[in-house]
């Protein structure tokens, strides 16, 4: 998805990530947000990707809001398979209901 290889609902983007609807929502809002440059997990993160994952960090109440979720919103990482990874492309999993 980072190059836009797979079909999806693109609900932000800038120059350094990118942020879409799950395909399979486990909540009303579900969106996947994830650097565009490639990075399999949080164990593969060094001191160079601290701007792009602060980065990342700052736009996920940007995203949040702009799909309703005004009052608060979930966020999950999965790291490796025994932590539930099933894409081995780091994302984080913003969830929520619009009050």
């Amino acid at each position: 998805m980072a190059k836009g290889l797979a079909p999806a609902t693109i609900v932000y983007q800038d120059d350094e990530v990118l942020a879409f609807r799950d395909r399979n929502p486990r909540a009303p809002v579900h969106i996947l947000v994830i650097p565009r440059r490639h990075i399999a997990n949080l164990y593969e993160i060094s001191e160079d990707d601290q701007h792009l994952l602060g980065h990342l960090m700052r736009t996920l109440p940007v995203i949040a809001r702009s799909q309703g979720l005004m009052q608060g919103f979930k966020t999950q990482i999965n790291s490796g398979s025994a932590g539930g990874q099933e894409v081995f492309h780091l994302h984080v999993h913003l969830t929520g209901a619009p009050a």
